[in-house]
């Protein structure tokens, strides 16, 4: 659009500039991630100025990955991120559906309607979205339920090996474990190229032991968890230098092997620390016969003392009597390391039961994506556990769209145009899934929203093999309630936060480049895309 016309057709221009600019830059990141969606979706290739490339159709990973300076832009992928972090799937879902929301409401304002208007009615609308899309939820009756295998399937891209791995695992922790707050059944994942596929109850420990001098493998386990580095405490150069200080360090050496003969007292045969190891702990517990894993990450540490019983303690800690240290200890019926795969398993844990999934790959550039694969299988499975399903394929979002037109009759004035702006929306999903597919949007779109009317069937969506209309629960197309609703929820408030910028204005710049003498700073008006 020209923005430099005459008269009050230049007011008008000026006035939606900001909401266009950041309309466009919106448009730009849908397109990026539409082409995925669906079972006939094609992927994305993503290289960087070292030639290095990703081939993903996931679509958080495109959007973190790509090259993006506009604001609004942002924005978008910053929804798409948390949408990821809460519930680990549906991210090309929400941002389909807020492009769309936001290409809608452009519409509507540059046809006269107030933008607080439109703003008003995508919040009423959004809110009798969320209530449709709970209220059309069905439960998981059990671990038990075919259901799973069908939701880690279809988030899972159709990888049957990857589904069955997910739902064994989700088996084995079990319902109560799947509703705990703070477990996601995604961190159990593990990919790893030459491996097989597997799931076991046990930890992997992604590390080596610290030299091949030590045992390979223990049996009947007895666990030290050292956060810390397993070194004497320091004393400082200039605390050296002084009588008192140089004595310190005589007594903290003293006291450091001191330490270290606790462990092997205690009959310890495996230690994991959190940081180095010093030499002479190296070489006391390698004559030992105690395997060592120094440098363990941190999620890594906390699943080992879930698993084996074990408390973590600091280096600090290891001064306690021989009996209050036995108190910290974890058990395990065996821990080995897999040379091939060049990691550590703790398997038999004497705490709680902890399983873990092994993603075969054949090579090194499919390893990613693979377990990017099984994570988010693993986020569904998980959220449909704890908060039911609804019919996969675009399909509850057009019954959802059918909804909000009763709806709108309740609202009054011109907000009414806000909720057919969720509406059509809503009918994004649907529509990409069939362009992907190689139907025509318009019409097989038309065709669901007329079956579903005739036949009151919130499962009717179309079949991508044959371009029919068919029932998603019958085909096992079934998405997570929550997954949905933080999808809708997700882009009504991007659409919300972008269509109430009136104006862009570029800040003054701060810190090192304030004093740069006029000209001297980059002062384009925005950055593009």
């Amino acid at each position: 659009m020209n923005l430099k016309q005459a008269g009050s057709g230049a007011e008008v221009d000026e006035r939606l500039a900001a909401l266009l600019t950041n309309a466009n830059a919106v448009r730009a990141i849908t397109a990026a991630v539409e082409g995925t969606i669906g079972p006939k979706g094609l992927d994305t290739m993503l290289v960087d100025r070292f030639g290095e490339v990703i081939i993903t159709n996931d679509g958080v990973t495109i959007l973190d990955k790509m090259d993006v300076n506009h604001p609004a832009a942002k924005m978008l992928i910053n929804i798409a991120k948390a949408q990821q972090s809460e519930v680990g799937d549906g991210t090309t879902t929400a941002t389909i559906m807020a492009g769309g929301l936001v290409g809608e409401g452009v519409t509507q304002v540059t046809r006269g309607v107030p933008v607080a208007r439109v703003i008003e009615g995508i919040k009423y609308g959004i809110n009798c979205a969320l209530e449709e899309v709970k209220k059309r939820g069905r439960q998981v009756r059990d671990m038990e339920d075919p259901v799973l295998e069908k939701i880690a399937t279809i988030a899972g891209r159709e990888h049957s090996d990857i589904a069955q791995l997910v739902v064994a695992a989700a088996r084995l922790v079990g319902m109560e474990k799947l509703n705990e707050a703070n477990f996601k059944l995604s961190d159990i994942i593990t990919a790893e190229e030459g491996a097989e596929n597997e799931v076991f109850l046990g930890v992997i420990v992604d590390k080596e032991r610290m030299t091949k001098d030590m045992p390979q493998e223990a049996k009947d386990v007895k666990l030290l968890l050292v956060d810390d580095a397993l070194e004497p405490e320091e004393v400082e150069d200039e605390a050296l230098r002084t009588d008192a200080g140089f004595n310190r360090y005589i007594d903290l050496q003293s006291e450091f092997k001191s330490n270290v003969k606790k462990i092997i007292d205690l009959g310890i045969n495996v230690v994991l620390v959190d940081r180095g190891v010093h030499e002479s702990a190296e070489e006391a517990l390698t004559d030992a016969g105690i395997m060592v894993v120094q440098r363990v990450a941190m999620k890594d540490m906390r699943r080992a003392a879930e698993h084996t019983g074990a408390r973590v303690i600091k280096r600090t800690g290891l001064k306690k009597e021989m009996t209050d240290l036995e108190k910290y200890l974890g058990y395990a019926e065996k821990v080995y390391e897999d040379e091939k795969l060049e990691q550590v398993r703790i398997v038999g844990g004497k705490g709680k039961p902890m399983a873990t999934i092994l993603v075969g790959a054949a090579t090194q550039e499919v390893v990613g994506e693979r377990e990017r694969i099984a994570k988010d299988a693993a986020s569904s499975v998980q959220a449909a556990a704890k908060g039911g399903y609804v019919p996969g394929g675009g399909s509850v979002e057009i019954a959802v769209a059918r909804a909000l037109a009763k709806a709108r009759e309740h609202v009054k004035g011109m907000a009414a145009y806000g909720v057919d702006c969720v509406a059509s929306a809503l009918k994004h999903p649907l529509a990409q899934i069939v362009e992907n597919a190689g139907f025509n949007p318009l019409e097989k779109v038309e065709e669901v929203m007329a079956e579903q009317g005739d036949k009151d069937m919130d499962s009717l969506g179309v079949d991508c093999d044959n371009g029919e209309v068919a029932d998603m629960l019958d085909l096992g197309v079934v998405d997570p309630v929550t997954v949905k609703m933080h999808a809708v929820k997700a882009a009504g408030e991007v659409a919300v936060a972008i269509l109430r910028i009136d104006t862009i204005i570029k800040k003054k710049e701060e810190g090192a480049g304030a004093n740069q003498p006029a000209g001297a700073a980059n002062t384009a008006a925005m950055p593009d895309f």
